[in-house]
């Protein structure tokens, strides 16, 4: 007898049914989420600064080249690295062997030239004489006083010769400071011979610094982000060689001398900095960041949270959501225009079929609202949180209410997930960031709110 063998097709049909269900189920859940599908970040307060970073390197302010004022050989040097000097204080001193020997023999020289010319003298004297009884002829007398004025002149020339020496023996091979500061560099050594330094073939054989206390950055800014740099705009720099360590300092001027390198303009920017501690040495490399905005106590966000777009939306539901959303920030006025432009902005599309792009353009109405431009000619300019105020109490630093009364105002949105578990959005306000920070400002106080930073994988 034949076993009766069991139908396998309602097992089929239950399978089908599932996959049914979790098809249905994943449609009805376009705006309902459970938490756990998304990683959330909170909107918390802190400080926002927006920066211009560079590199640069530590210099003292002023640096002067020692170079020799005549050639010889250096006996001996009285200073060496890092030595304090002062003005006037000796650094070197070179050989004056061959000086002193070549000063005997000029004396000489001026003593022969003194006693040619002594003696040209007397002999223009009788000559006089002679000439007044006419006894010589005038060009006898001329061609005396020429003798005359000869031997003076090689009297001079010998004098003159005599003091060149005595002064290099006193003066210039004494090779002096000419400021006060510090000795940076030292370039020679006993018994090396130095040349003068009207000759092409000198070299600076000290290297001093006015004053190590106060020291300047030297910076490159490219042409981007000069427009940001000004004289007296506060800098912040960092050393590798000193970690954990910030330090700052002031613009003091940006030279307009244009570098180029590779096809990229840059221009230099010098930062005047304190060294009251010594702690920054001349050649030092650093990070410099330039605090261009800066704002305190302020609502902060996530970058990421506000890149945020849900992908269990399609594009109408999010404009849908978005546009909603910004109503809420508008006063009655404004948010009648609102939709009075997507009526008429839908309107105008129905015939493409387009109801996507009327919906982005209502959205971008709204964006126009915000920053003041209403139809017909109407001004409706709104600064969420009550002209630059946060709602939930925090004060922001003069700096930063002084820019944002001047900003357009840009509009970015956040998600999240409701007591419903669903997903809602809301626009907030954006101001600086820090590249990845950015400042927010909302009517409503967000202060602790969890937002949808990204998607669970």
């Amino acid at each position: 007898m034949l076993k009766k063998q069991k139908s396998s097709f309602p097992c089929y049909i239950s399978a089908l049914a599932v996959i049914l269900a979790l098809a249905v189920c994943s449609g009805c859940s376009a705006k309902k989420a459970g938490p756990k599908s998304y990683e959330f970040t909170e909107v918390r307060r802190g400080t926002l600064e927006r920066t211009v970073s560079s590199s640069g390197t530590i210099n003292p302010v002023s640096t002067v080249n020692v170079l020799p004022r005549m050639s010889g050989k250096v006996e001996i040097i009285y200073v060496d690295y890092n030595d304090p000097v002062r003005k006037g204080d000796i650094l070197a001193e070179l050989s004056t062997d061959m000086l002193r020997l070549k000063r005997e023999q000029q004396y000489a020289a001026v003593i022969k030239a003194r006693a040619n010319y002594e003696l040209q003298q007397i002999n223009y004297s009788n000559q006089q004489a002679l000439a007044q009884k006419n006894l010589i002829s005038e060009y006898e007398l001329k061609t005396s006083k020429t003798m005359l004025d000869g031997q003076a002149a090689d009297l001079a020339v010998a004098e003159a010769n005599l003091k060149e020496i005595e002064t290099e023996i006193n003066q210039y091979a004494y090779i002096t400071s000419p400021i006060d500061g510090i000795v940076l560099d030292r370039n020679i050594n006993a018994g090396d011979t130095v040349v003068d330094s009207s000759s092409n073939n000198s070299s600076k054989i000290f290297v001093l610094a006015e004053n190590l206390r106060e020291m300047q950055i030297e910076a490159m800014v490219g042409e981007l982000d000069v427009t940001s740099i000004h004289k007296g705009q506060t800098v912040r720099f960092t050393l590798e060689s000193l970690p954990g360590r910030s330090f700052t300092g002031e613009v003091e001027t940006l030279r307009m001398v244009p570098v180029v390198s590779n096809n990229v303009v840059s221009y230099m920017v010098i930062i005047k900095v304190e060294n009251h501690d010594g702690s920054l040495l001349p050649g030092m490399t650093c990070a410099v960041d330039f605090i261009v905005e800066r704002s305190e106590n302020v609502l902060m966000i996530s970058n990421a949270a506000l890149r945020y777009q849900p992908t269990n939306l399609n594009a109408e539901q999010i404009d849908e959501m978005v546009f909603n959303a910004g109503l809420a920030n508008m006063n009655d006025e404004q948010r009648q225009a609102a939709i009075e432009a997507r009526a008429q902005a839908r309107a105008q599309s129905s015939s493409q079929n387009s109801n996507q792009s009327a919906n982005a353009a209502a959205n971008t109405g709204i964006t126009g609202l915000m920053m003041g431009s209403a139809p017909g000619g109407r001004q409706g300019a709104m600064m969420l949180g009550g002209g630059g105020r946060q709602a939930s109490g925090g004060q922001a630093s003069q700096q930063g209410q002084a820019r944002n009364s001047r900003a357009a105002v840009v509009m970015r949105n956040l998600w999240y997930v409701n007591g419903d578990g669903r997903l809602e959005v809301i626009q907030v306000q954006a101001g600086i960031s820090n590249g990845s920070f950015t400042e927010i400002r909302s009517r409503e106080n967000i202060e602790g709110k969890q937002v949808i930073l990204r998607e669970r994988i």
